[in-house]
């Protein structure tokens, strides 16, 4: 009894560690964003996206690595429908309102729904993931890499068109080290702070003998905790873009990277629940908020509600079939 009460206080203190490094990371990420002239949507889905999601790709590679398959690719995946439906769900209803552009859409949104397709498409036919495999995901992240690079590049031409560059904007893009440190400090806290509630919540799950696979899902959620709080905390600061961004960036890093990197060094053997089930439903849940946002570029308390009711509905029919 006293160590679970000792696991759930070291739980809400990672908690509030998580939310506060949340704060300071997307703070100073904006920051280094204005000095460097990166734009907040190019943020999102690199620096914060790939921040973010180095617990669920730890997790995922050290799982398949170590030859707990289901685990990994389950890890993976079930990250992506939470980010989704779960986390963005969660932002909107919280914070009220959500905006994006039709741009964001047609590169990010699109190409996370690519790479869902893909992956489920791959999974149909080969049943497995191999070399080849492998391959073609870090390839796809490449070539998004240079998509995402030229739109930059677009980007500052046409600030420079726009804009006249004064000595007081210059003076505010000078380069400093503290916003780095900071952004550091924030991703570590993150990090570290993650890989507690995650420690904490298998442990838990071991006290109160949850079964094996909603262990795996707390351990899902556990991972995602970054993304969780980023998207929140950026969302209340109205850094709507910050906050789409880190979720489709996230969800396209998890696939490509999460899953691509491992599949270079094994094969890897995936369940057909997976396969026939958690995949579709990842598409289908990608192609859900596609449509909510395209209604009016924009998610409210409704949407919010929506994609959080169809994750309740999704939880509720995997914990049954399992």
């Amino acid at each position: 009894m006293l160590e679970l009460l000792a696991l759930m206080g070291l739980l809400l203190i990672c908690l509030v560690i998580v939310i506060k490094s949340a704060d300071i990371f997307v703070d100073n990420l904006v920051e280094i964003g204005l000095v460097l002239g990166i734009s907040e949507i190019i943020l999102g889905v690199t620096a914060s996206a790939i921040g973010t999601s180095l617990p669920e790709f730890g997790s995922a590679m050290i799982a398949i690595l170590g030859g707990n398959h289901d685990v990994g690719i389950g890890c993976a995946i079930g990250a992506n429908i939470w980010n989704m439906s779960g986390i963005i769900g969660i932002s909107a209803i919280f914070v009220g309102l959500i905006t994006t552009t039709a741009q964001e859409i047609r590169r990010d949104g699109v190409m996370a729904l690519i790479t869902a397709l893909t992956l489920m498409i791959s999974l149909f036919v080969m049943k497995s993931m191999s070399f080849v495999f492998g391959i073609i995901l870090i390839l796809m992240y490449v070539v998004y890499l240079w998509i995402l690079i030229k739109a930059q590049k677009t980007s500052e031409i046409d600030e420079v068109k726009c804009c006249e560059v004064t000595e007081e904007t210059s003076e505010k893009r000078s380069l400093k080290l503290k916003p780095f440190l900071l952004a550091f400090v924030g991703l570590f806290g993150l990090a570290l702070g993650c890989r507690i509630i995650v420690y904490s919540t298998i442990e838990i799950s071991e006290i109160l003998n949850i079964p094996g696979a909603l262990a795996g899902i707390l351990l899902a959620l556990g991972t995602t905790a970054p993304e969780f709080f980023t998207v929140l905390s950026s969302a209340k600061k109205g850094l709507n873009s910050l906050a789409i961004g880190t979720v489709f960036g996230s969800n396209i890093f998890n696939i490509l990277i999460g899953l691509g990197l491992p599949s270079l060094f094994v094969l890897i053997p995936v369940d057909p629940l997976t396969i026939y089930f958690d995949t579709p439903v990842m598409v289908s849940i990608t192609i859900l908020l596609l449509l909510l946002i395209k209604r009016g570029m924009k998610l409210t308390r409704v949407e919010g509600s929506i994609l959080v009711a169809s994750y309740i509905i999704y939880m509720t029919i995997r914990v049954l079939i399992m």
